[in-house]
C-alpha cells in the first residue's frame, strides 16, 4: 500500500520546484522577500488574509525544512516558510494597512513577495495572485514618447533662440568698428569735402589754391591741422601750441609751405595724367632742347 501511494506521488514530486533559498530585504518604503526554486517555477499561486497575517500557498513547490524570519520592520514583523503534502505555505505575519504583491521573474527561477503600505500598492492587494503575473522587478520607468517630443523641441528651441543672439551681437560688433572706423576725422573730411564737416570737427581757416584742391585749417580735440584738400587728402602738419589765430597767420604758414604745395599738387597732376599723354609731353620736351 505504502509503494502504490508513492507511485501516485511520485508525478507529483517530479513536477515540483524546490525551493533553494530566501532572502528578505528591508527597505524604507517596502520589504522584499525573494524566493530562489531549483527549475523554473509553473505551479500556482494562491493568498488569503486574516487579521494579522497574510497566507500564501505556493502549490507544486517543496522545501526541506521549516524557515522562520523575525524582523523589526514597519512592514513585515516574521514570515515563515512551511512545507506541506502538496504545498508550501508562506505565513506573513504584518502590522495594519499593510498590502502584499508577488511576480515571478522573466525566467520563472525567481518569486518576489513585496510587502508595502496599502496606497502605495495601486489597490491591487486584495485580488487572488495567479500564475500569469508578470515580472516588474527589473523594469525601469520610462518617460512617455510625448514627454520626449517635447524635450526634442525645447532644446531645438533655446539652440535657435541661442544663434539668433549671436546673430545680433555679430552684427551689433561689425556696426559698431565701422563706426569707429570711420569716425577718423581725416577719412571723413576726405570722404565729405563738400558735403560739411564730422562731428566734433570745426574748420578755423580755408583757402582754395585751384579749382580742385583747398588747404585747411582744422581743429579737433585740442589741436589743429592743416590739410590739403582735393584729388588727394594729405596732413601737412599738425599743431598743438602756437596755432594760427588770424587769417594773416594762416597765409603766412601758406606762403611758406608755398613750395611744398606747389609739389604736392604737381604730384597729384602727374598721377591723374595719362601716361601715354606724359609721355608725349616728354617726347616734345627733348624735340625743343635739342
Amino acid at each position: 500500500m505504502t509503494r502504490l501511494l508513492l507511485i501516485l506521488l511520485l508525478p507529483l514530486f517530479l513536477n515540483a520546484s524546490k525551493i533553494l533559498s530566501y532572502n528578505v530585504y528591508d527597505r524604507t518604503d517596502r520589504v522584499d522577500v525573494m524566493i530562489t526554486f531549483d527549475t523554473p517555477y509553473e505551479g500556482k499561486i494562491k493568498q488569503s488574509t486574516s487579521d494579522s497575517k497574510i497566507i500564501i500557498k505556493l502549490e507544486d513547490a517543496s522545501i526541506e525544512s521549516t524557515k522562520t524570519k523575525a524582523l523589526s520592520s514597519k512592514f513585515l514583523n516574521s514570515i515563515s516558510i512551511v512545507p506541506l503534502a502538496q504545498y508550501t505555505k508562506i505565513v506573513a505575519e504584518v502590522p495594519a494597512q499593510i498590502s502584499f504583491k508577488a511576480s515571478k521573474t522573466s525566467d520563472a527561477y525567481g518569486l518576489r513577495l513585496r510587502f508595502t503600505t496599502a496606497l502605495s500598492n495601486d489597490n491591487n492587494t486584495q485580488s487572488p495572485i495567479k500564475n500569469s503575473l508578470s515580472n516588474k522587478t527589473s523594469s525601469l520607468p520610462t518617460k512617455p514618447s510625448e514627454d520626449l517630443s517635447n524635450n526634442y523641441y525645447m532644446v531645438i528651441g533655446i539652440l535657435l533662440i541661442g544663434i539668433l543672439i549671436l546673430f545680433i551681437l555679430k552684427n551689433k560688433i561689425n556696426k559698431s568698428a565701422s563706426q569707429n572706423k570711420s569716425s577718423s576725422w581725416l577719412f571723413k573730411v576726405a570722404n565729405d569735402a563738400h558735403k560739411g564737416t564730422p562731428e566734433g570737427v570745426s574748420i578755423r581757416f580755408q583757402k582754395n589754391i585751384n579749382e580742385h584742391n583747398s588747404v585747411v585749417m582744422l581743429d579737433f580735440l585740442g589741436q589743429s591741422y592743416l590739410v590739403l584738400m582735393g584729388s588727394n587728402n594729405i596732413l601737412l602738419d599738425k599743431f598743438t601750441d602756437n596755432k594760427p589765430v588770424t587769417q594773416d597767420d594762416f597765409d603766412t604758414i601758406l606762403q611758406n609751405r608755398h613750395q611744398e604745395l606747389d609739389d604736392f599738387l604737381q604730384e597729384g597732376t602727374m598721377q591723374e595724367k595719362d601716361p601715354m599723354q606724359i609721355y608725349k609731353e616728354k617726347a616734345a620736351n627733348i624735340s625743343y632742347t635739342s
